[in-house]
Formats: C-alpha cells, structure tokens, sequence
C-alpha cells in the first residue's frame, strides 16, 4: 500500500473524524470511502455539481493546489460560498497534505 494522507473533517455542529486514504486519491474519495456525512458527490468527481462543497481550514488553505477554471465557475453555486471553499474532488492528496483539516457545510445545494 502507498502512502497514506489523513484528512479531518469538521462538521458544522463542531463534531470531527479522521479518516486516511492514499495519496493521489481526492478528499472526496476519502469522504466517499467512509461514509463522511454532508458529503454527497453525486457527480462522482467530474466537477459538474458542488455537492462535495467544503472549507479549507485557513492554515491549509495556501497549501493546496489552486483551483481551476471550472471549479470556481462550479462554486459560484456552492451554499454559502467562502473565500476558501473548494470542491473536494478537486483536492487531490499527497504526503504534505496529511492532517488537512476540511470543513463540511451544513448544507449542500
């Protein structure tokens, strides 16, 4: 087995838990694989709906890779757009991303 990268996920009612996946793999992959509430991906990644929406916690923020074109065109429809949300299936992992702390909305839309 390859590398592993743990993601923690921040519910909006404060609770948390922490899953690992292997790098290369997306967050949402990771959500997906364990069954993380709040994330729907019912594009199944494609980038096509904001159903995987979530926050990057602001020490990670800078550290992953930027968005491109058609995320952020995606995110325009995201609930409750932040300056630091993303499409968890746009964030792909990889051994320095291991710890990242991701914020899952109350909602989805």
């Amino acid at each position: 087995m390859g590398t592993l990268a743990r993601v923690i996920f921040v519910h909006a009612d404060g609770s948390q838990e922490t899953h690992a996946t292997a790098c290369g793999e997306t967050v949402m992959d990771c959500a997906l694989d364990h069954g993380v509430r709040g994330i729907q991906a019912q594009c199944g990644g494609a980038c096509i709906c904001v159903t995987c929406h979530c926050y990057v916690a602001p020490t990670w923020f800078d550290r992953v890779s930027a968005a491109g074109t058609q995320e952020l065109d995606m995110l325009e429809y995201a609930w409750e757009r932040a300056p630091n949300s993303r499409l968890a299936c746009q964030i792909v992992l990889e051994a320095a991303l291991d710890g990242l702390v991701v914020h899952v909305p109350e909602r989805q839309s």
